[in-house]
């Protein structure tokens, strides 16, 4: 065969093999690691754990530390009921975060997909603004609204609507609202993105047969989008779920959230086979979900006609 029959097969083959070069380097090896981490002992030394494997050390020191691994980090993760009640917080913030941001996110993608075709850029980069200014400095602002002194309550106040200020943080009222805040551009975009490709006919037609506008979107536009609305959730659910800096900020000392019980164990106790153990947990939690939605979207591409 000559080296000009050869050269497609050989081109597609390289471009095959460089996502999964990147994905083994950026993923597969630090995952490796953290499971090894995960399976270690914490010890008061430099790294603080064991044991620390030596390539180089021989084979009988090589046996002797993988009989050293453990899963007593594991059993303490699935035992102790401080970690228990940390997943299922988050599970819970998330959730919520990610259902009150499908009930915004709809109407502002609607609206921005009904704009004229010359203001549509503009709308979407009023979506992606808060993007220019720092994330940790935006959510500092937040506490500066939402304090006692803030302006929420110099407003209500003024209004005469209360006498004493009402407690906005250190609640969880203040923790899904900057999560809201924080992801509301990644659950609008791919809700645009799904609702800007439909028909306008469809919609035209259901309302000359009598539909009003609710039931439009709940039987045409909702089915059609659907796509879209998954791919936003997992966009906003995935890293609302191990957010460190929102509860840190607006949630109080005795918020309990995942990624941050993952943060004291890894920098406040130097318990760096615990967080190790914390984070494979929190990536099994987060994988079927991933795994289930990939599914739904190659099948619903192999369907398509």
């Amino acid at each position: 065969m000559t080296r000009a029959a050869r050269s497609p097969g050989w081109s597609r083959a390289w471009i095959a093999a460089v996502p999964a070069l990147w994905l083994a380097a950026l993923f597969l090896a630090p995952f490796a690691i953290v499971a090894k981490l995960s399976l270690s002992s914490p010890a008061t030394a430099q790294p603080p754990y064991t044991p620390v494997f030596d390539l180089f050390a021989g084979l009988e020191r090589l046996t002797a530390d993988l009989s050293a691994l453990t899963l007593a980090n594991f059993t303490t993760v699935f035992t102790d009921v401080l970690y228990v009640d940390a997943l299922l917080s988050s599970l819970r913030l998330a959730g919520v975060a990610t259902l009150v941001l499908l009930l915004i996110g709809y109407p502002a993608a609607m609206a921005l997909s009904r704009l004229p075709e010359r203001w549509k850029p503009f709308g979407l980069a009023l979506v992606i603004l808060p993007f220019w200014t720092s994330f940790l400095i935006r959510i500092y602002a937040w506490i500066g609204i939402l304090r006692p002194e803030g302006y929420v309550n110099g407003v209500l106040r003024w209004l005469g609507l209360i006498d004493e200020p009402i407690l906005f943080l250190n609640t969880d009222f203040a923790i899904v609202l900057g999560l809201v805040y924080a992801y509301l551009p990644f659950m609008v975009l791919p809700l645009f993105a799904a609702v800007d490709r439909l028909d306008p006919s469809l919609a035209e037609a259901a309302a000359d047969l009598g539909c009003p506008p609710w039931k439009t979107f709940w039987l045409v536009t909702l089915p059609l989008s659907l796509p879209g609305a998954a791919a936003g959730a997992l966009l906003v659910f995935i890293p609302s779920l191990g957010e460190i800096i929102v509860p840190d900020l607006l949630g109080g000392s005795d918020t309990l959230m995942i990624g941050r019980t993952l943060w004291s164990e890894f920098f406040s106790n130097r318990d760096w086979p615990l967080a190790s153990a914390l984070a494979i947990l929190l990536l099994m939690v987060l994988l079927p979900p991933i795994i289930l939605w990939r599914r739904l979207e190659a099948r619903r591409w192999s369907t398509a006609p």
